[in-house]
């Protein structure tokens, strides 16, 4: 399947803004089973723009404009290749014993620790004890734990923020796509699985069935032995797979957010976005 994506993001500010410094993560890198074709960053008003690699290989711009300002646009638009996802019979009855492994450790180490917005809570790990008890693979454990999220939190916006923690999120039992995913890592790395914050896009296809496919998209990506990381989103209750355009891997949001940046000036500042994702 090929994708195309249009993500743009326009602040409009009350009076004039200077000093505005950001940093994106709008550009994907090609993973496993995705592709990328093409892609385009373009910023108005016009300044020069650096790209590079972050910690997580991540493709990544930063850009600095101190000229006065009234508006900033910030445009991307990129195309993809995806392949269907194959999981093999053997990494889905992969046990946690496959973590074992020393060169496998060194990977998935910093995916099994607390980070900013996603920290080691009691009742977090007691509640994924008793969704994974019945389950002897990390496959069947990973689903066991993305269903009980789809099942037990209801998805709605503007009960969260871009800053809520996963503990707040697991005591509303609500949020959006950012706060099912915090909550599912929370719930994975508590009893020993690997578990990364993915962002990027979903295209939602003409049965417009999908939940979070009008915005940038999250979900959560679990290293499963025999095949390495691989996509659940809890707030579909399905697999990433072909449909899915990743851009950004990292420990939770704060490390791929698309658009992160601050500037002098006025506090009155309206964003908005818009994001087209289509079939090619």
């Amino acid at each position: 399947m090929r994708l195309s994506v249009l993500h743009r993001t326009t602040f409009i500010y009350g009076a004039t803004a200077t000093r505005s410094i950001n940093t994106l993560h709008l550009e994907p890198r090609t993973f496993p089973y995705q592709k990328t074709l093409a892609a385009l960053i373009r910023v108005i008003p016009a300044t020069r723009v650096r790209r590079f690699t972050d910690l997580f290989q991540n493709i990544t711009h930063h850009f600095e404009l101190h000229e006065p300002h009234l508006r900033l646009e910030i445009e991307s638009r990129i195309r993809v290749h995806n392949l269907p996802l194959d999981i093999s019979t053997a990494s889905r009855e992969a046990l946690p014993a496959g973590f074992n492994d020393s060169s496998i450790r060194e990977q998935i180490w910093p995916y099994l620790q607390e980070s900013r917005w996603v920290s080691r809570h009691p009742d977090v790990w007691r509640q994924a004890v008793d969704i994974t008890r019945p389950w002897p693979a990390v496959y069947q454990q990973t689903c066991a734990i993305m269903e009980w999220i789809h099942r037990e939190f209801r998805y709605e916006p503007g009960v969260t923020s871009a800053d809520t923690h996963l503990e707040e999120a697991f005591a509303l039992r609500r949020g959006v796509c950012q706060d099912f995913t915090h909550v599912m890592l929370g719930l994975c790395r508590s009893v020993g699985i690997p578990a990364r914050y993915a962002s990027g896009y979903l295209y939602n296809g003409p049965r417009d069935t999908l939940l979070g496919a009008q915005a940038s998209h999250a979900w959560a990506e679990i290293y499963l032995p025999e095949a390495g990381w691989i996509g659940f989103d809890p707030t579909n209750n399905t697999l990433a797979d072909e449909r899915y355009v990743k851009i950004a891997v990292g420990r939770d949001y704060d490390d791929v957010a698309p658009v992160r940046g601050n500037y002098h000036g006025t506090g009155h500042c309206r964003m908005e976005v818009q994001v087209e994702v289509e079939k090619i």
